[in-house]
Order: structure tokens, then C-alpha cells, then sequence
């Protein structure tokens, strides 16, 4: 599906941007809050399912892999990573705490695209 290989695009700049940014014009203010850290995974998630959604991008277009599973697989690493990261990022800049609870229902659909893969690669015919 072509708008999975757009999302793709769109998270990984965003996740390389963001990695950066916090890296380095942000780093003394997430230094003081004590919020690198949160801010490293944020990053480090959002960068690692946009590399997921690359994959089904690739195997959605290519029709190599079933479609349905794995297009909801996208569908949840997408806002998954939206609800996990984001608000990992906006909790690291002092963001408000009613936020917090966001974060594990991002985590929830995170898992849940790789359960979809697994049950994707189960119902293939290879």
C-alpha cells in the first residue's frame, strides 16, 4: 500500500530529526529535566517502526506478503508509535501528566503490529 511507504518516509525523517534534535539544540534542556533518556527511546521506537512500516510497505506493494494482517500490523505500529513516542517526547519537554497513561496504549498497539505480523507470516503460503 502506497500510503504506508508515505507514512514510512514521514516517520523516518521525523524520527532521524527528532533523534537529532534532541541530541543536540535540546540536549541541556532534557539534561536539566532529567529527561534524555525518555527522550533516547522516544526516538529510538518511533525510528525503529518506521523502519517496520518500511517492511510492510515493501511486502504489501511487492504482494509477497498477505495483505489484511499486515496492513493492520502498519496500521498499528502507526498510531502506535504516534501515542508511544509523541507522548514520550512531549512528557521529556515537561508536557502535562495526564499524558503518561497515552503512553503504554501506544506501547499496547506497538506490540499488537507484531503479534499481526507473526499471524501474517502463519497464513502465508511459503
Amino acid at each position: 500500500m502506497k500510503k504506508f511507504a508515505l507514512f514510512a518516509a514521514a516517520a523516518g525523517f521525523t524520527a532521524v530529526a527528532l533523534g537529532a534534535f534532541g541530541a543536540h539544540a535540546l540536549k541541556p534542556t532534557l539534561l536539566a529535566r532529567g529527561s534524555l533518556e525518555t527522550w533516547h527511546t522516544a526516538s529510538l521506537y518511533h525510528l525503529v517502526h518506521a523502519v517496520a512500516l518500511l517492511g510492510v510497505a515493501l511486502a504489501t506493494l511487492s504482494g509477497v506478503a498477505p495483505g489484511r494482517a499486515l496492513a493492520r500490523a502498519g496500521t498499528c505500529w502507526l498510531a502506535g508509535t504516534v501515542l508511544f513516542s509523541g507522548s514520550l517526547y512531549v512528557l521529556a519537554l515537561g508536557g502535562p501528566r495526564w499524558l503518561g497513561p497515552i503512553t503504554p496504549v501506544g506501547g499496547v498497539l506497538l506490540i499488537a503490529g507484531w503479534i499481526l505480523v507473526a499471524f501474517a507470516g502463519r497464513r502465508s503460503p511459503a
